[in-house]
């Protein structure tokens, strides 16, 4: 209680708060794309549903992980080395995320370019995604998206309960604006094509991490800022043409 108290009553632990929910707000923002766009071809009546799991999901995984502190933080002990690189369980999980992350936003980009397409090695053989298939593929996401976001937190404050206050506050934040989201992606075809583009470079900035090339994330979140300004731009010239 006494340690709680005084960390209240440090204004430095209150900065590393601040600092922490806005970084793990922002690395939500990803995990919330590829859910919306996921949830979206569900059928409507499950898309709500869907999606608070997946969130629920992210949130117990992000929880559970603070649990295991000492865990994660060997995971970024190498484990072996291959092509000059040593290679730790967090680089291996990074890769392996971005390599789905890569295939699912290719296999989406596909269908929206060619909707009438034959059956191809995208192609799972199904006319819709069930509901027990996308909350896998949730899981998975959730789980690379959680590690990272955990790894963030330890390298910015030594402190369990501002890692947990900022953890809660994010998921709260996926949780109040998944559904606003999805709404705005559905309602505009052109934002789900510029929202793969997103999670295709994300992919390959997770891939380009577990290989031991750092991407600065302010670059990529500067690039999917002002692409989206652009798309923003594109949506408020048709509009207007059309009340013309």
């Amino acid at each position: 209680m006494d340690y709680i108290l005084a960390l209240t009553a440090d204004p430095t632990a209150w900065a590393a708060l601040a600092t922490l929910v806005v970084m793990e707000v922002v690395l939500g923002i990803d995990n919330l794309i590829f859910i919306s766009i996921l949830t979206n071809k569900l059928p409507a009546h499950q898309q709500t549903k869907a999606r608070r799991i997946g969130i629920g999901l992210a949130l117990i995984l992000r929880l559970g992980l603070l649990g295991t502190i000492a865990i994660i933080v060997q995971l970024t002990e190498p484990i072996f080395t291959a092509f000059g690189h040593g290679f730790s369980w967090r680089d291996l999980i990074l890769v392996a995320g971005g390599l789905f992350l890569v295939w699912k936003a290719t296999k989406e980009i596909h269908h929206n370019v060619d909707p009438d397409h034959g059956p191809d090695l995208f192609e799972s053989g199904k006319a819709q995604m069930s509901f027990a298939s996308a909350i896998v593929q949730i899981l998975l996401l959730d789980l690379v998206f959680s590690i990272d976001s955990i790894i963030t937190a330890v390298g910015m404050t030594d402190h369990i309960p501002i890692m947990v206050v900022a953890v809660v506050a994010a998921v709260t934040v996926m949780l109040l604006a998944a559904d606003p989201l999805a709404r705005f992606i559905q309602a505009n075809p052109t934002v789900i094509m510029l929202a793969l583009g997103f999670l295709l470079m994300i992919g390959m900035v997770l891939i380009a991490e577990g290989f031991g090339a750092h991407v600065p994330k302010g670059y990529i979140y500067a690039a999917m800022t002002f692409s989206a300004l652009i798309e923003a731009l594109n949506m408020l010239s048709r509009r207007r043409k059309k009340t013309r």
